[in-house]
């Protein structure tokens, strides 16, 4: 029998994957991979009639769209693990091995990135990394409806190279990528700039070394200054577009955990910081639906309506008027730290709240204020 191949999601590389090999035969769908993570495990069972083989030359002979550099790269960097362990490139392969390669996912359609040259806020660069802060409304790749102006378009022409790096399975399109952010988040990114650099990152982000926060402006006050929400996080029954809390993993639901700290109470809205163990589709927009603090301005989450406070004619002008300084889900990725791949150094960066957080902000510490005094 061939060997089989299967893309999943996983919490931890190294290990904790006692219930992999029952989910042999599944393919997991779309809607349900990580959002904000590039790249999925391929698991490849060593045939029993296999011959000593080096593991580099097998990987390239059975994983698509890669190169015997790149998978030497990979494995460098500690991303191919042979019955649980990290080897060398050349490592023999027996019968019955169980490889374990961690690629960039694919997508369906793939769009040739021509060069665009749209201003990119860099907030550290050197020879193998970048950290850049994206601003609210910029994709950051290519997709349905939005082929052009997106941020790996800005990273082609800021680089100027032709091989900006890429992992085993990984399409043109999504050059350095190695985590994303929606839309209209805001925040800090990492993009790889060598291939040994994308595949340590890479690994960190699935291993959770690397650290991150955000904020955001939810409703209302909560009764607790800090908190968790654990949730299952899966499509939504009807809306397909949008994610739900689910009672159990069924239905493709994955685990989800949230930690969240008041930073500011303004009775009618609060400023929070969350930091999550895993990184679900639109998990802290979910999570806090859940529990009743919708993130502010959120549209697909019932956060672009009046949620606390009476509705009269003059309060519900005033939340109007918030919505329009900042239109989009006021939620920012404010902070992030790794290991520099090359250098092996803690690196950590935090970055301002964006102007349209700060205006809605001060308008709604001014309501408070007045309210409080009377």
């Amino acid at each position: 029998m061939g060997a089989k191949r299967l893309s999943l999601i996983f919490k931890t590389f190294a290990a904790g994957f006692d219930n992999t090999m029952s989910m042999k035969n599944e393919k997991i769908k779309e809607d349900e991979i990580l959002e904000g993570e590039t790249h999925e495990l391929s698991i490849i069972n060593v045939d029993k009639g296999q011959s000593p083989l080096r593991v580099d030359k097998f990987i390239m002979n059975r994983v698509e769209h890669t190169t015997r550099n790149k998978v030497q790269i990979a494995i460098r960097a500690g991303t191919v693990l042979v019955n649980e362990k990290t080897v060398k490139p050349n490592h023999k392969v027996k019968p019955f091995d169980t490889i374990k390669i961690l690629i960039e996912r694919q997508s369906g359609e793939v769009h040739k990135i021509i060069p665009e040259d749209i201003p990119l806020n860099i907030v550290f660069e050197d020879e193998y990394l970048m950290v850049i802060h994206k601003p609210s409304g910029m994709v950051v790749h290519p997709g349905f409806g939005n082929k052009t102006g997106t941020l790996v378009h800005a990273i082609a022409f800021h680089i100027q190279r032709d091989d900006i790096p890429v992992l085993p399975g990984n399409e043109i399109d999504r050059p350095g990528l190695v985590h994303r952010l929606d839309k209209d988040t805001s925040g800090l990114m990492v993009i790889a700039k060598t291939e040994y650099a994308m595949s340590h990152l890479a690994k960190q982000f699935f291993d959770h070394d690397i650290e991150r926060t955000y904020n955001a402006v939810v409703w209302g006050n909560f009764e607790e200054q800090e908190g968790t929400v654990e949730a299952y996080i899966g499509r939504h029954p009807r809306r397909r577009t949008i994610m739900a809390v689910h009672p159990d993993d069924s239905e493709g639901a994955k685990h989800a955990i949230t930690h969240y700290k008041v930073l500011e109470d303004m009775y009618y809205v609060s400023l929070i910081e969350c930091k999550l163990e895993t990184g679900r589709t639109h998990q802290i927009r979910v999570h806090m639906n859940h529990i009743g603090h919708q993130v502010f301005s959120d549209s697909k989450y019932d956060g672009s309506r009046v949620v606390k406070g009476t509705v009269y004619s003059k309060y519900k002008q005033f939340v109007e008027n918030c919505f329009k300084l900042c239109p989009r889900q006021a939620l920012h990725a404010k902070s992030l730290g790794f290991i520099h791949p090359h250098t092996e150094e803690k690196m950590y960066f935090e970055s301002e709240l964006p102007d349209d957080m700060i205006l809605a902000l001060d308008k709604w510490r001014s309501y408070f204020i007045n309210k409080s005094e009377k």
